[in-house]
């Protein structure tokens, strides 16, 4: 029997399967394990797996890989990366409050506060369509103080389009749309044709913000390869940063999902050079357990 250890934990409603990959050789397990694993009927159940993994950057303390609920691999997790400083605290493997993490991309730095909270440096979000990546060919544009909107068909026969999407990238791709009514936006519907829409190379997250006031939305994420999530920490970061660079919000700005709150800030507005973006929310361990990965 092949035995897999593993923990469960959330950031905010957004559930993961964190395995340690620094003592176990995990090479061999591909992505239809991890859909497997990720399955909430026949496996474990998660919105995505998170595998740490030694760092061969110097300076670097850990490596750690993304896989959505469908097995597909993907470049950056904002409340997986909260739960990673936990994990790697809880297992032993590290005793430092900063720790600085390689994901596909770059390198983050993930702060362990009091209560449970972490600090992540997200990094510089990305505007550039190209390194999105993003095709705005034969879209209508236009411009909203630094942002750059566009009308996204989502039927060719109906001429039905997405209401107007900022796109940016937090190390995976976002397109972002304002909503009046967070309860009744059709996040479901619109959401997957968002998702894999041909504009979108590598297919996109879609957001649904509702704003409430200038330091505060609501919002909703549907993301790639794993469907509406109760949280998604990326998608709080490019709809707070798309917000502040349409004039709409002020840095800081309290981000009510629908599985908890996280604090973002970005101090980017009009900026020559964008700075990067700082996410603080919770980290929850769920249980620990073992699975018989033969069984899946």
């Amino acid at each position: 029997m092949r035995k897999l250890r593993f923990t469960k934990m959330h950031g905010a409603g957004n559930d993961f399967i964190v395995i340690d990959g620094t003592t176990h050789d995990l090479s061999q397990l591909d992505s239809s394990l991890w859909h497997r694993l990720a399955h909430r009927q026949l496996g474990v159940g998660a919105d995505q797996i998170l595998l740490v993994e030694k760092s061969s950057k110097p300076g670097v303390d850990f490596k750690y890989r993304i896989f959505n609920a469908d097995g597909g691999e993907v470049e950056q997790c904002g409340n997986g990366s909260r739960c990673f400083v936990r994990f790697v605290h809880e297992q032993g493997l590290s005793t430092k409050n900063e720790i600085q993490v390689e994901v596909a991309h770059t390198v983050l730095t993930l702060k362990r506060l009091h209560d449970d909270q972490v600090e992540v440096d997200m990094g510089q979000p990305i505007f550039n369509p190209t390194d999105i990546p993003f095709d705005p060919s034969g879209l209508t544009n236009k411009q909203e103080m630094h942002e750059t909107l566009y009308a996204l068909p989502l039927s060719q026969n109906s001429g039905a389009h997405a209401d107007w999407i900022a796109v940016v990238s937090m190390g995976n791709p976002h397109a972002v749309q304002i909503v009046e009514d967070l309860d009744s936006a059709p996040v479901l519907i619109d959401g997957p044709l968002i998702e894999s829409h041909p504009a979108f190379q590598k297919r996109v997250n879609a957001g649904f913000m509702q704003i409430i006031n200038r330091h505060e939305i609501k919002l909703r994420v549907y993301e790639r390869g794993a469907g509406e999530t109760l949280s998604c920490g990326t998608g709080a970061c490019a709809a707070v940063v798309s917000g502040i660079r349409r004039g709409l919000l002020d840095s800081p700005v309290r981000v009510q999902t629908r599985g908890g709150e996280l604090q973002i800030a970005w101090n980017g507005f009009g900026a020559q050079v964008a700075p990067s973006v700082m996410m603080t929310g919770p980290a929850q361990t769920v249980y620990h357990g073992e699975i018989d990965l033969d069984t899946l």
